[in-house]
């Protein structure tokens, strides 16, 4: 019996369609046709298929935080007094919309998350006043962002 691989697999049209709006969301469909010879209606159908195997998970438009007045980019890692209170805690982080990323890990903390503040007096309030005041959590670890130098999506050509 053969073995069925649990990735989705993409073909050469759909890698290129994905690579195309993964640089630019904003690249009409017409456009990509056009470019990869196809037409229009092909473009959509794969797109539309793509969106119901959950490969493409939305789109989204992206700001530079700084030039709306936030400067702070900073990493923290989270310890929770027990495992059992990460979803709880999940929860509760949700709500301080200074956290942009939050992810479950291995290693030294039990999570990981991004925040986006405008200075450091608004960094120091989040931190105090909205998130160790979490139930469950029991410390957090601050490293501050000086530059990003990279960010980008995973390279599918």
């Amino acid at each position: 019996m053969e073995k069925k691989s649990q990735f989705l697999e993409l073909d050469n049209l759909d890698t290129q369609i994905l690579s195309i709006l993964m640089n630019d969301a904003s690249v009409p469909y017409t456009e990509i046709a056009k470019k990869l010879v196809v037409s229009g209606g092909t473009i959509h159908v794969r797109m539309k298929k793509m969106e119901e195997l959950g490969i493409i998970r939305g789109s989204n438009l992206i700001i530079n935080p700084q030039s709306i007045g936030f400067d702070i980019c900073a990493f923290l890692g989270i310890y929770l007094e027990k495992g059992s209170q990460y979803k709880t805690a999940v929860e509760q982080l949700r709500e301080v919309k200074e956290v942009v990323e939050l992810h479950y890990c291995t290693g030294q903390y039990s999570m990981f998350a991004k925040i986006i503040c405008r200075d450091t007096n608004h960094l120091r309030h989040v931190l105090n006043e909205d998130i160790q005041a979490i139930k469950g959590i029991a410390r957090t670890e601050t490293i501050i962002s000086l530059e990003e130098s990279i960010k980008r999506q995973i390279s599918l050509i």
